[in-house]
């Protein structure tokens, strides 16, 4: 007598045939299926300011639905808890944003800045993403993209054909080199890449900490895993249904915001800077500059190149990720209007916008952002619909087009979008961001908040920091570690848990140059000096 298939036998056949599970075996849960992971072995990262972090290379599959197929590597390092064993409470993972961006700094930096006694209770992870930094393979696609002296940004001046040739013959260096690992580039690969890491600590649950694109990856990992979840905090997010095309055009509009309250400052500080009462006049002297550059541009050394429009573009948007750099940006127009001095820009250059650690990311950065939506592949298209996000928002547009339109020719088409985010399963979530975050804007944590059930959302009024903990706001780091400590959340009932106030903005002051350029660079995603400067940043998105 034939038996009757049933669907959950069915759908096992089904997952043997396309290589899901053995043949016999019952479907599992991303949260049982094997991974194939390897271990760590951890040794002595060598690291002379914290003796005690320990490193390690962690095995994990290429593809997770062949989780015993090819292998790659992924880099990950260790602050182990000091606490007595029955006050410790697990491994917290760390991840910047990006994406792509190196979290090997983040253990020791992250640590250092909440009160002993709770860092002391954890083990504290970083680790680079699949194909970045120092994991196996690290991809690198066309090295010399980010070389200066690069095409001007603005399409008004004849550069657009340089731009669309540059970045095709990038997005063909990709394909013809790291065909195999692109498509498995994904936030979703990377989140199973965290729940190997958790496997091979051998916990059950571990905690998460990621800002920018890394509140995307916890979110997702929340997702596939909400059962390995213990604590998870989300800083300067990212929505979790807007396409990253969209995400984009609403930096576009959130730096133009930015670069206004930024000329607004330095107007008040006339007497200092010298560069007009009214933000009007101070915006004419940045055009002033670059114009100037566009004809001359200016020393870069010691980074190579020179410094022509779209380097001196890439000096100023920075500012809209950290508003203590506008002492140094506005010493940059004065010193080179008034004083005919290039000094400043070099130097500003050097610390905020030579290629360096950041160019690691860039290969992760477009095959998370190119593969995870559907991105418009008609130049027209893009000329069109950009140039009337630019007639509004001036400052940033074609500098943050350019530097995606790797998708416009991306080899892996993108998908219908990112992995939907409904917080089933997991714990209270805390949010936190600033109102007036360019890189991240609020919208995206009003998405958030509405996606996970029961989060609490922390407000940072007037601020703009992007990724808005350990910068000394009392009221924003004391939320953070009483979570860490005891789960202990804001007790506001509202939509918004809590509001902190913003940090006041910098003193005007002159930064005249030191006798000789040479100040410790202040990268996007790196390590050593630049994850202690105040004026650093992390990660683009």
């Amino acid at each position: 007598m034939k038996r009757k298939l049933t669907l959950l036998a069915a759908t096992a056949v089904f997952a043997s045939l396309i290589g899901l599970v053995p043949a016999g075996a019952a479907p599992q849960t991303p949260e049982l299926q094997d991974t194939g992971q390897g271990r760590l072995d951890w040794t002595s990262c060598g690291d002379t300011t914290t003796p005690a972090l320990q490193c390690a290379m962690l095995e994990v599959p290429l593809d997770y639905t062949h989780p015993h197929g090819q292998k790659i590597k992924v880099k990950v390092d260790r602050l182990p808890a000091t606490a007595p064993k029955n006050q410790q409470q697990g491994p917290i993972l760390l991840n910047p944003g990006g994406p792509g961006d190196s979290g090997l700094w983040m253990p020791a930096y992250i640590a250092g800045q909440i009160p002993a006694d709770v860092a002391a209770q954890y083990d504290w992870i970083g680790f680079d993403p699949r194909g970045t930094n120092n994991s196996d393979p690290h991809v690198v696609c066309d090295a010399h993209y980010f070389d200066a002296e690069r095409p001007d940004y603005q399409v008004g001046h004849g550069t657009e054909q340089a731009w669309l040739e540059k970045s095709a013959k990038y997005t063909a260096d990709c394909a013809a080199r790291w065909s195999g690992i692109l498509p498995h580039m994904t936030t979703v690969d990377s989140a199973r890449d965290l729940d190997s890491i958790r496997r091979s600590l051998g916990v059950s649950k571990i905690s998460f900490y990621g800002g920018s694109w890394g509140t995307s990856l916890g979110s997702t990992y929340g997702q596939l895993f909400p059962s390995h979840v213990r604590r998870m905090v989300l800083d300067s997010i990212v929505g979790p249904t807007i396409s990253w095309y969209d995400h984009n055009i609403l930096q576009d509009k959130e730096h133009q915001r930015r670069f206004q309250a930024f000329a607004e400052w330095t107007a008040k500080a006339d007497g200092t800077y010298h560069l007009g009462t009214d933000a009007d006049t101070v915006i004419k002297n940045y055009g002033k500059v670059e114009d100037a550059l566009r004809a001359t541009p200016a020393p870069a050394a010691p980074a190579p190149g020179a410094i022509g429009p779209a380097e001196f573009e890439d000096v100023f948007y920075s500012g809209g990720y950290n508003f203590l750099r506008w002492p140094r940006m506005a010493t940059v127009l004065s010193a080179y209007l008034v004083k005919n001095d290039t000094r400043p820009l070099t130097i500003a250059y050097n610390r905020y916008a030579a290629p360096g650690a950041d160019d690691a990311a860039f290969p992760n950065y477009n095959a998370v952002q190119c593969m995870e939506n559907q991105w418009p592949r008609d130049w027209e298209f893009w000329k069109k619909d950009q140039a009337e996000v630019n007639a509004v928002a001036p400052f940033y547009t074609y500098n943050n087009m350019w530097y995606n339109a790797a998708c416009m020719f991306w080899p892996h088409q993108g998908g219908a979008g990112r992995l939907p985010i409904t917080g089933k399963g997991l714990p209270p979530v805390l949010l936190f961001n600033a109102t007036e975050d360019a890189a991240t804007p609020y919208e995206g944590a009003v998405a958030m908040h509405k996606a996970l059930p029961g989060s609490k959302l922390v407000v940072q009024n007037g601020g703009s920091f992007h990724e808005i903990l350990f910068h000394g706001n009392a009221c924003l780091d004391d939320t953070f570690v009483a979570y860490l400590r005891d789960g202990s959340l804001p007790s506001g009932n509202g939509f918004i848990s809590k509001t902190c106030a913003p940090e006041a903005d910098p003193a005007p002051a002159y930064l005249d140059p030191p006798p000789a350029a040479s100040t410790p660079k202040a990268t996007n995603s790196g390590t050593g000096t630049a994850a202690n400067d105040p004026e650093a940043v992390h990660g683009r998105s």
